[in-house]
């Protein structure tokens, strides 16, 4: 079954070194959706343990199977314009709506 249009969290804002954590879902998908986050329209990467990830300065830890996107610590950097698509190779992939966060 191809997913539906996922339901994102996204704070309108939030104060720089908070912990922030977003989260997408969507429930209709069989097998069940994996979620990827865009920020201002580019994809974010999966972190994956040290090195690349630490070389890109990534604050971030992203979780494909359970849609969520958590921030340790939020910097003005992290100011942007953010969505997830859920995609399971069923039918077209869904985004939710674009929401901004203002850091």
């Amino acid at each position: 079954v191809a997913p539906t249009t996922p339901v994102c969290e996204v704070p309108s804002s939030a104060m720089t070194g908070t912990v922030v954590q977003m989260s997408c879902k969507e429930t209709e998908g069989s097998p069940p959706s994996e979620y990827q986050w865009y920020k201002n329209g580019v994809a974010l990467l999966e972190k994956t343990g040290t090195g690349s990830a630490r070389a890109a300065n990534i604050t971030y830890t992203m979780n494909k199977k359970s849609g969520t996107l958590l921030f340790n610590t939020v910097t003005k950097n992290d100011t942007g314009e953010y969505y997830c698509e859920a995609s399971n190779g069923i039918g077209l992939s869904r985004n939710c709506p674009v929401k901004r966060m203002q850091v």
